[in-house]
């Protein structure tokens, strides 16, 4: 069924399909993939935000958590999150996380040029599987949601997904409802999960990298990353697989996620009144 609708797709969706599953296979990633981000990519998007960037949380993070793959649910406020979140690990001294996995929409990043330009030219590919609201492609997605599982299988494995769906575009303290997709994949792979909530950046990186050289820029424009301990879901995992039950460990995951908000703001308040110095250990420009 899957391969006959992807023979359906349209010749720009079969490329970027194609190419994605490229990269992301268990030999190519570890070998041109993970090099890709944590060297190009690393060495020229992060050490700008860097300047601005509190972490809190994350040196339990540095060693390896677990023997299996991690699952780290964000909050979505703009296309470079899981980046953000990724570059703090790496900056603090992680270096565990190379098998990478951030599932995506497959609208921009798989049907537009430009948006299959930008996955590739940041991330080597690394937004992959795409995941297709189009009813007429949803089973594509069982095989996304295997390839996800199958990645968490794995040691040294980080998956990074928005269990909002969608952009948030209002109130970043007011979550999207979280879609059930999420619950599915954690009760299934039965990963580490840990909440975050990332608040700060927005879609225009130059804008970005621009407000880091601003004077007072970590007290004025600070970029906040809270990482959240492990969700316990075993209260889950005895019952029946049905979509009722993904919907609740999915929104026991996005609770988590809102408390990581309500962390974020309490440090966005310090920050602002000077209560958290410059020189605190926590900023990562500090660490190097």
């Amino acid at each position: 069924m899957a391969s006959d609708l992807e023979a359906r797709l349209q010749t720009v969706e079969r490329i970027a399909l194609a190419a994605g599953r490229l990269v992301n296979g268990p030999i190519v990633s570890k070998a041109l993939q993970y090099p890709f981000v944590r060297r190009l990519s690393y060495g020229w998007m992060y050490p700008s935000m860097s300047r601005r960037t509190y972490a809190d949380n994350i040196d339990w993070l540095v060693p390896p958590p677990s023997d299996r793959g991690v699952l780290f649910a964000c909050n979505h406020r703009s296309f470079f999150d899981s980046y953000l979140y990724l570059f703090s690990l790496y900056n603090a001294g992680a270096k565990w996380p190379r098998n990478l996995c951030f599932p995506v929409r497959s609208e921009f990043f798989y049907d537009r040029p430009m948006g299959i330009a930008v996955n590739f030219a940041i991330g080597g590919g690394v937004m992959y599987p795409p995941i297709y609201r189009d009813k007429e492609k949803r089973a594509l997605n069982e095989a996304a949601i295997d390839h996800v599982c199958d990645v968490l299988d794995r040691p040294n494995s980080m998956v990074g997904l928005h269990p909002e769906g969608k952009r948030n575009q209002g109130d970043p303290y007011k979550l999207l409802p979280a879609q059930p997709g999420i619950g599915q994949i954690v009760l299934r792979a039965k990963p580490l999960v840990v909440p975050i909530f990332v608040n700060g950046l927005n879609n225009d990186f130059v804008d970005s990298v621009r407000t880091s050289f601003k004077l007072n820029a970590k007290r004025d424009h600070s970029l906040i990353v809270t990482f959240g301990d492990p969700v316990d879901y075993d209260e889950f995992t005895n019952s029946k697989p049905r979509a009722a039950l993904y919907k609740k460990c999915a929104d026991k995951i996005h609770k988590a996620i809102a408390s990581c908000g309500q962390r974020e703001k309490d440090l966005r308040g310090k920050i602002e009144r000077g209560e958290i110095r410059a020189d605190d250990p926590q900023w990562l420009s500090n660490r190097n």
